[in-house]
């Protein structure tokens, strides 16, 4: 694409047909197309005063954008909560697109990015100038909402990963913290003799699984010419799948749905030793075990090779701008602004957004909230050497809620019925993820 100018003649060249859907050639839109080439409207008069919608679920985020209507009294922005359960989020979004009436912006996480395109719901920010911002912003949080020479989103947040642990309770059965995945199942073993499990593997909790996949070398979705490749039974997925499946089968670790009401029971009562989760479960476990106030610290995520740095990350969310908005230089403005300036980073950072995409204007310490819960640990250090180590040659491909909701019920099946391995599982879902993306008219290649 880099060699095709802007403007009718590359909107349409990127709207080709979806027998060209690649990252290349963008036309993950060419079914849905409206229309119009450009995307956005013609934009504000000087001296207008405006109103932008804003869909998000994020806590706290109004105080940022209050922030914003105090110094931009001409364009005012008006946040409407949605509900993130289920992704009813997304489901509202993309029928919002479907009957032409969206909002000007949207809460979106990276992995759901590519989905709208699907539908050429969002609007290219390269074509109105974001690009000038990119320095502002993590580069590979930058990298997850930009597809050659388009760039669809503003990254907000992170969350690199790390591993919980009850230190009362490792130092008291005398088990170290694993610095290996094979240390891990050892550590699992110990924990189990003391009557307790080191973790649960959720099998409902397929991003969490895909975050496995991605430490491991895995690289389910990539994009070779018009086609997409999907890989979800590779080489890496499928050592990570025995490794799991070794552990469950085993008895060594839980198989409840974690950040339910049975797993924070287990959590508070020291059932569950140990957590593998993100920089935003420091909020998660001070708001259901308060008692265990104290006892809990956080350590890297542990590597499959000893001495190993390979980190990556479990959720984190954009702005993006809706292509059928009639303000897109005022919306890209917003969008940069809301995640780069550094007041609104650190009344985001308070409300509680994730580990901020921002280069500048905080710091890790300024999301240690809860210090004192992890006994005075300074445990942003962890995230902040997670968050410059995370494997950056994994791609996102589309439909990916859909392709989590396979995992979750095919991982369901294969932890309560005899006969299905963890190796089942991913060639089910290989096939299905393959046929959801030919069903959506993408050129489609099984590796």
């Amino acid at each position: 694409m880099s060699g095709i100018g802007t403007g009718g003649v590359r909107r349409r060249a990127l709207l080709g047909g979806a027998a060209a859907a690649g990252l290349s050639g963008l036309a993950l839109t060419g079914c849905g197309d409206d229309g119009d080439d450009g995307g956005g409207g013609k934009g504000r008069k000087k001296g207008e005063r405006i109103s932008l919608t804003f869909w998000t679920w994020v806590p706290g985020i109004e105080k940022a954008v209050d922030l914003w209507n105090e110094k931009h009294p001409e364009v005012q922005v008006k946040v409407e909560k949605v509900s993130p359960v289920d992704g009813a989020q997304y489901a509202k979004m993309h029928a919002a697109i479907k009957a032409g009436n969206p909002p000007d912006l949207g809460q979106i996480e990276y992995p759901n990015v590519p989905g709208f395109l699907l539908d050429n719901g969002l609007l290219d920010l390269a074509e109105h100038g974001v690009k000038e911002s990119e320095g502002r912003f993590t580069g590979w949080q930058w990298k997850q909402s930009v597809f050659e020479d388009s760039v669809f989103a503003v990254p907000q947040a992170s969350g690199p990963m790390g591993l919980f642990v009850r230190e009362d309770l490792f130092d008291k059965w005398g088990i170290d913290v694993p610095e290996t995945w094979d240390a891990y199942e050892a550590a699992a073993r110990k924990i189990r003799d003391e009557g307790a499990y080191i973790e649960t593997f959720a099998p409902t909790n397929g991003n969490r699984f895909a975050g496995y996949a991605w430490q491991a070398g895995a690289q389910w979705f990539r994009v070779e010419g018009d086609t997409w490749t999907v890989t979800l039974d590779d080489g890496p997925t499928r050592k990570v799948a025995d490794y799991w499946e070794h552990l469950v089968r085993e008895g060594l670790v839980l198989t409840d749905p974690d950040r339910q009401n049975a797993w924070y029971k287990n959590v508070q009562t020291g059932k569950i030793a140990a957590w593998l989760g993100a920089s935003w479960g420091d909020a998660l476990l001070v708001g259901n075990a308060p008692k265990t106030k104290g006892k809990w610290r956080v350590a890297p995520l542990p590597q499959w090779k000893k001495g190993g740095n390979v980190h990556v990350n479990w959720g984190g969310s954009t702005t993006a701008v809706f292509k059928k908005t009639e303000y897109p230089e005022d919306a890209r403005e917003f969008a940069v602004w809301l995640n780069s300036d550094p007041g609104s980073v650190q009344l985001l950072i308070k409300g509680g957004a994730g580990w901020p995409a921002a280069k500048s204007g905080w710091k890790p310490a300024d999301t240690e909230s809860a210090r004192d819960f992890f006994g005075g640990q300074h445990y942003s250090e962890v995230f902040a050497a997670a968050d410059k180590a995370v494997d950056t040659s994994w791609q996102w491909g589309p439909l990916m809620d859909t392709c989590y909701q396979r995992l979750g019920d095919a991982f369901t099946d294969a932890v309560s019925e005899k006969g299905i391995s963890f190796r089942d599982v991913l060639k089910k879902v290989q096939r299905q993820t393959v046929d959801d993306l030919k069903g959506k008219g993408l050129k489609v290649r099984s590796g």
